[in-house]
């Protein structure tokens, strides 16, 4: 008879699994996390989890938090949306953080822009250079970021296209796309949030990535607290596109009642 077959077994069973990990999953608390980012003390943290490959989450992250995406192996394929935690209508618009900033290609200093003209995170640091935000996502990856939104109760209709990390696409000269892979293992990029927002992910293959039987390395992802942009950072006024919108959303954070 097995072990599981009776009420008392199966809750001795499970009882047994307590202290157990396994490599995708969530730390609880984030703290107890092995090893945090450099210069980041354990209690900072407020989100530790890995994502193998086709798995998906949802996280709120408050204004100021910072978020950290690690290719572990080289080889994941981070698909990201965003939504404005005080509500769903306003998300990442990919087309106008593309049009607005006069470029396709994200980088350090790039601005994660909403529809309504407002950053909800900005790319502070990037050392894999291997983004997408010309195709959208494998329809696979949008079902499970459907699921992770789902959890928060948002549906469909506040899915538009999103952003893909760590697997790069370039346009070439006759106007085609390139599908580039990742760069290397151990790259990552780092967000910091500049309003409450809602995150949700998936690590799952690029819709352009061919290989056969391919699945993805792990995704590494870690948030812990830390301060908005500061009113003299550079940043904001690096561009006049950067610097309106930046002050759209303290205009916006003014009508919620929080000091920018």
């Amino acid at each position: 008879m097995s072990l599981t077959s009776s009420t008392h077994g199966a809750r001795d069973h499970a009882r047994a699994q307590a202290g157990r990990r396994v490599t995708s999953q969530p730390t609880v608390p984030a703290s107890a996390a092995a090893d945090p980012p450099a210069g980041i003390a354990p209690e900072r943290l407020i989100w530790e989890e890995t994502l193998g490959d086709g798995a998906y989450c949802a996280h709120r992250l408050p204004r100021g938090a910072r978020l950290r995406l690690s290719d572990v192996a080289g080889d994941a394929c981070a698909t990201l949306m965003l939504h404005s935690a005080h509500g769903p209508a306003e998300r990442l618009n990919v087309a106008d953080t593309v049009k607005v900033q006069w470029t396709a290609y994200l980088g350090p200093g790039s601005l994660l822009l909403s529809g309504m003209g407002r950053v909800l995170m900005t790319l502070e640091e990037d050392t894999s250079a291997r983004h997408d935000a010309l195709c959208g996502p494998h329809p696979a990856s949008r079902a499970r970021l459907l699921l992770a939104m789902a959890k928060h109760g948002l549906g469909r209709r506040d899915l538009p296209p999103a952003l893909t990390l760590f697997t790069g696409v370039r346009v070439a000269s006759d106007g085609g796309l390139v599908f580039e892979g990742g760069a290397a293992p151990g790259r990552h990029v780092t967000l910091r949030a500049e309003q409450d927002v809602l995150v949700s992910l998936v690590n799952a293959p690029h819709r352009l990535d061919v290989r056969e039987g391919h699945s993805c390395s792990p995704l590494r992802v870690t948030a812990w607290e830390g301060p908005p942009t500061a009113p003299d950072d550079p940043l904001r006024s690096a561009t006049p596109e950067r610097l309106r919108a930046f002050e759209n959303t303290e205009d916006h954070l003014r009508g919620l009642g929080v000091r920018p």
